[in-house]
């Protein structure tokens, strides 16, 4: 049976899973800048827990056996392929568009080498080490596992937590909301709902130094930042042919089967589709594998018939340190909500070490509590 080349552009949650379940059927072709995979679920816990950035990066060596991993960053996709930054093209018989988004540090990097994204983390938590205020901007999932985090690690420090919305979490069952907020006031977390910086704070993110801001709550004041909102999606590389297919905020319009519409052999996944849900790393495997079963289909003469139905019941696992969080999962008698030693048993423990841990191949183990 003839080998057909599937190239996939961006090795993150979805990328990486998709050319795992292609590998074996197909020549992968997996382009990604960066010389690490990016656990993103471990970087609000090593940035409090510098011993658990031995589990944020994972090597690509060992993730395809067959397939390749180009280094390089696409700066133009059309139908036949994609053209690299170096100027090579790798022509494919089937595109996987798997870029994702870009987030404010400590959740995501903007560096591509492993090492210096450590190094800033570290410069990080050493700044961080030393405050005792703290203002997180944002009360989405990353701002409060952010406040979690440091408050389970640093129980002194004050953690003044804002968001202009006037409810946690709103569209997830009330019971779970009303258990977050329980365990926030545990945790000493000073939650300002229905609040709205009228200024930023004038240091940078993540650095140290202390600040006044004022808000239609009143005045702020800490000794260090971080942005918790901003999610940017990464589809800029796209050429004249695929152009079109973006909507106005540049995510990417999706069939049910995740076929890029118009292009039979282009699949995009993640973060950067039009799918009206959470984005979430969880629902980019998810999609990886819907693709994967339908590349495969192709190749093997069928006809490809696995398709994308996003949940009905908003889901989430939301840790708050590695003992305390919250969580909602569909099921076919509605949501179902997870009292916090559940969160911690499916995610908060390990924050999914082990699964990375087997697809890339590498041993890992968790560090103790703190």
């Amino acid at each position: 049976m003839t080998r057909h080349t599937v190239a996939i552009i961006g090795g993150g949650y979805g990328g990486a899973t998709a050319a795992k379940a292609l590998d074996q059927d197909t020549d992968v072709v997996l382009i990604e800048p960066k010389d690490a995979f990016v656990q993103n679920a471990v970087s609000l816990r090593a940035l409090v827990q510098p011993d658990w950035a031995d589990n944020l990066f994972f090597p690509y060596d060992r993730l395809l056996r067959h397939g390749r991993v180009v280094r390089d960053r696409a700066v133009s996709v059309d139908p036949g392929g994609v053209v690299l930054s170096s100027g090579e093209r790798v022509d494919a018989d089937y595109l996987v568009l798997a870029t994702g988004s870009g987030y404010p540090f400590p959740f995501k990097f903007d560096a591509d080498a492993s090492s210096a994204a450590r190094e800033r983390l570290l410069a990080a938590h050493a700044q961080l080490a030393g405050v005792s205020r703290v203002l997180i901007v944002g009360a989405g999932p990353v701002g409060l596992e952010l406040a979690g985090e440091i408050k389970t690690v640093w129980p002194d420090k004050h953690v003044t937590l804002v968001d202009p919305t006037s409810q946690l979490l709103p569209g997830f069952q009330p019971e779970m909301r009303e258990d977050l907020r329980r365990q926030l006031d545990a945790l000493g977390v000073d939650l300002r709902l229905g609040t709205t910086l009228s200024a930023e704070p004038p240091a940078e993110p993540g650095r140290a130094g202390s600040f006044t801001v004022p808000s239609t709550g009143g005045d702020i004041s800490a000794d260090l930042w971080f942005r918790a909102y901003g999610v940017r999606v990464n589809t800029g590389y796209l050429g004249d042919d695929l152009g079109p297919v973006r909507t106005p905020q540049g995510l990417i319009r999706v069939t049910e089967t995740l076929n890029v519409e118009g292009h039979g052999n282009i699949y995009a996944i993640g973060d950067i589709t039009d799918i009206a849900e959470a984005k979430m790393a969880g629902n980019a495997m998810r999609h990886a594998e819907v693709v994967a079963d339908n590349i495969i289909a192709h190749v093997r003469g069928d006809r490809p018939a696995a398709v994308y139905r996003p949940s009905a019941t908003p889901f989430v696992l939301l840790p708050l340190g590695p003992e305390g969080g919250v969580g909602q999962l569909p099921s076919p008698d509605g949501p179902i909500v997870l009292a916090a030693q559940a969160v911690a048993d499916y995610k908060g423990a390990d924050l999914f070490t082990g699964r990375f841990a087997e697809l890339f191949g590498i041993a890992r183990s968790v560090p103790a509590a703190a």
